[in-house]
């Protein structure tokens, strides 16, 4: 039997349930998940362009550019000019600076949560599997 199907429906439907999850733990920040992934990949990697954010994150423009708007009329962005005019440069603020950590903190409690029933080992077996998936094979 090819579990393939079910294999994707349950990665699919536990990758909602933990956005949900993670909306409801950010939602005392006023964030929401799509939010909180480009805070941390600021946070993580420093200032980036927006066409970087939306590289690196996998999600199409628009919809990035939608949400750096929201994070910016709520202070925790500020866009600038880049190196050439069309480039918009993306950086945290002094109130992201300051509110991060706390974020943060919310979020690795729910991490926690998520992660309580898998051992260690079972955690980075978990990480090396994921990061594999969707790469091209050698033998290809």
């Amino acid at each position: 039997m090819d579990n393939t199907n079910q294999l994707f429906h349950l990665l699919y439907q536990k990758t909602r349930h933990m956005t949900k999850e993670l909306n409801g733990s950010l939602q005392k920040h006023e964030l929401f998940s799509s939010q909180w992934s480009i805070l941390y990949c600021l946070m993580t990697k420093g200032s980036m362009t927006q066409s970087e954010i939306w590289r690196y994150l996998g999600v199409e423009a628009p919809t990035v550019t939608r949400t750096l708007i929201k994070l910016e009329e709520f202070g925790w962005i500020q866009r600038s000019s880049g190196q050439d005019k069309r480039e918009r440069l993306v950086s945290l603020t002094e109130k992201a600076y300051k509110q991060l950590p706390f974020v943060e903190d919310d979020v690795k409690t729910f991490e926690k949560v998520m992660i309580s029933n898998l051992t260690s080992e079972e955690q980075n077996q978990l990480y090396y599997l994921l990061s594999k998936l969707g790469e091209k094979s050698d033998m290809e």
